[in-house]
């Protein structure tokens, strides 16, 4: 597997208070399995689907209790250099480049429009094993923000980003590509969120039936936000976890409808 190209989400990871919760839910809706605890790094677990890497759950560190949510590391060829740039840009760095053992270095940071996402520069750990494709896999991820204006600034300030606006009358949703490649999306929140949620990244997993996949979360304890809905790329349904993390399943082989048109940013 080559390394991603800079600014290509490769890993999400979660942090849960209740972990044995975590890999239950999750299991049993995506289909996960889950590898040893290592207990050099915080209990660090990691996720497989058919043997494949597809995320990790960890606890939280002492005093980093909190409201469970997912992150999407985004690649770096030098965690160091994009710190840098996040900074320069308007961004935050929450976590200041740390080396992961002989797994990569990462970074946490803060978009101006109030979303945290990770930096990953790839060690040994080069990220998603499973195709997006794969039910219970990795596939697609955007950032909801309440400014659009300053995270559509900062986002191609950091990463080589091209982007293109959809057009839509009833949502502002941008795409940002990589080499003509499709990366990342950005939606702007709306007053339909409640305020209290801030900006966040949504990480979507792949399902084989949206529904079937819905029913077995809310069976669990989890909470259907919106959907199911049926679009061009699939359909798909936005949850939270029993923990209160969001993320989305989306059916890629359901789709409905014609793709939106877009223009170019310049």
């Amino acid at each position: 597997m080559v390394v991603r190209p800079e600014g290509t989400p490769c890993w999400a990871d979660a942090m849960f208070s209740d972990v044995e919760g975590a890999k239950t839910f999750y299991g049993e809706v995506l289909g996960w399995t889950f590898g040893d605890a290592s207990s050099e790094y915080g209990n660090y677990t990691q996720a497989y689907v058919d043997g494949k890497a597809v995320a990790a759950v960890v606890p939280p560190m002492p005093g980093q209790e909190g409201q469970s949510q997912w992150c999407l590391y985004l690649a770096s060829p030098d965690a160091a250099v994009t710190a840098g740039k996040i900074r320069e840009n308007g961004g935050e760095v929450l976590m200041e480049p740390m080396q992961v053992g002989d797994f990569g270095t990462m970074c946490l940071g803060r978009e101006p429009g109030g979303a945290v996402f990770g930096v990953w520069q790839a060690g040994v750990h080069e990220g998603f094993e499973a195709p997006p494709e794969q039910p219970g896999a990795y596939c697609w991820a955007e950032v909801f923000t309440r400014d659009a204006e300053k995270t559509d600034a900062f986002l191609p300030a950091v990463f080589p980003y091209t982007a293109k606006q959809m057009q839509d009358d009833a949502v502002d949703f941008r795409m940002f590509e990589i080499g003509g490649e499709t990366v990342l999306g950005r939606m702007k929140m709306t007053d339909e969120f409640p305020p209290e949620v801030p900006s966040y990244v949504n990480v979507y997993f792949t399902v084989d039936n949206c529904d079937d996949a819905v029913a077995r979360a809310t069976k669990l304890g989890g909470v259907l936000r919106f959907g199911p809905m049926d679009t061009p790329f699939g359909r798909f349904a936005a949850i939270s976890d029993p923990q209160g993390a969001s993320f989305s399943v989306i059916d890629v082989t359901t789709t409905a409808g014609d793709m939106p048109r877009t223009t170019d940013v310049s």
